[in-house]
């Protein structure tokens, strides 16, 4: 037997528990990554403060941020774990949800799109096209029109099925 793990009798530390287990990291096993996690918890001593604001802890059910970073690292029982971890990836979504939001929010203030003439229309493009158009497609021309005409940026996804001639669409509209 290779490595036998053994704790002394009447001190269950790891015994009968659920017990982390890290990436592993300069030589450093298991038991000592266990005991720093452990170690920086009691540092801490729940004194972590609280990110998200209380009436979202609420609306969603979810820890507080000491409660779920000591149960994604020591749980008593898999729904502990199963909290905080739900706890963790709620706010790591939000956060980076809230960034994305902002930097649109920053590019659509800071930038400055180009405003094409309001005497060409999207219609005469339109009738250039060696195929008729969908009501959908007519929709979003008509979106696209519109915000050509305002001088703030344009972010579009241009989607179709393969083979719908997309490119040659695009090329067919240069006016």
């Amino acid at each position: 037997m290779n490595s036998p793990v053994f704790e002394e009798e009447n001190k269950n530390k790891n015994t009968g528990k659920i017990i982390p287990i890290y990436p592993l990291t300069y030589n450093l096993s298991q038991n000592v990554i266990r005991q720093i996690i452990e170690n920086g918890l009691k540092e801490v001593n729940n004194g972590l403060e609280e990110t998200l604001p209380k009436y979202l802890i609420e609306e969603y059910n979810l820890d507080g941020i000491n409660k779920a970073i000591n149960d994604i690292h020591f749980p008593k029982n898999f729904g502990e774990y199963n909290k905080a971890r739900k706890r963790l990836v709620f706010e790591e979504l939000l956060i980076m949800q809230l960034a994305l939001l902002n930097l649109r929010t920053q590019y659509t203030v800071n930038s400055k799109g180009i405003e094409f003439n309001k005497d060409i229309k999207m219609q005469d493009a339109i009738e250039k096209l060696p195929f008729k158009i969908t009501k959908a497609q007519s929709k979003v021309l008509e979106e696209i029109d519109k915000d050509m005409e305002s001088s703030k940026p344009m972010n579009r996804l241009l989607q179709g099925d393969v083979g719908s001639r997309k490119n040659s669409s695009i090329n067919s509209c240069s006016i």
